[in-house]
């Protein structure tokens, strides 16, 4: 019987996010983000978060290390469970959490916060800039501040303002 609810329940839950509806505590919420930025992020739900670990000061030791942003990345136990709430949150009409990056804002290789809701968000990976083209981005302002051609500060205002204008910003695209 316990296992009947659980799945009434998850099927519900399954068919308001569906809706572009989320489920919490006992009442559904239409869409409170909106996608009308995409491929940007709504900035009142996602306006980036830093690690305070990382300084400009500390990216010798941090950002600039070979692998260093395994040791800070949060586990899919955690981001798939806030992607399936913020693709609710975002109304989108497709669910299926395959065709989102639950993305951080900020880039953990410009030293976002790694579990920091407000950095998150899922991602689309289709569109005319899909999730993987931002990749490219916060991999050329990484190497640009670890060589000592653009700020730290620089590099993560201009990715939070507008990621798609980032490499321009800065004066390197």
């Amino acid at each position: 019987m316990r296992s009947i609810r659980r799945f009434a329940s998850a099927t519900t839950a399954l068919a308001l996010a569906s809706a572009g509806l989320l489920l919490t505590t006992g009442s559904a919420h239409a869409a409170t983000c909106s996608q009308s930025r995409l491929p940007l992020p709504d900035s009142a739900c996602t306006p980036g978060a830093f690690n305070p670990d990382v300084t400009q000061s500390t990216i010798a030791s941090t950002i600039c290390v070979p692998g260093w942003t395994k040791t800070v990345r949060p586990p899919v136990s955690y981001t798939t469970p806030l992607k399936i709430k913020q693709i609710g949150e975002y109304g989108y009409s497709d669910t299926n959490t395959a065709d989102y990056e639950e993305d951080h804002l900020v880039p953990l290789e410009l030293g976002g916060a790694p579990r920091d809701p407000k950095n998150l968000w899922p991602e689309p990976r289709y569109g005319n800039q899909p999730a993987a083209s931002k990749d490219s981005v916060e991999n050329k302002l990484k190497t640009a501040v670890c060589n000592g051609d653009v700020t730290l500060d620089d590099a993560r205002n201009a990715i939070a303002t507008d990621w798609t204008t980032a490499l321009s910003k800065v004066g390197i695209g």
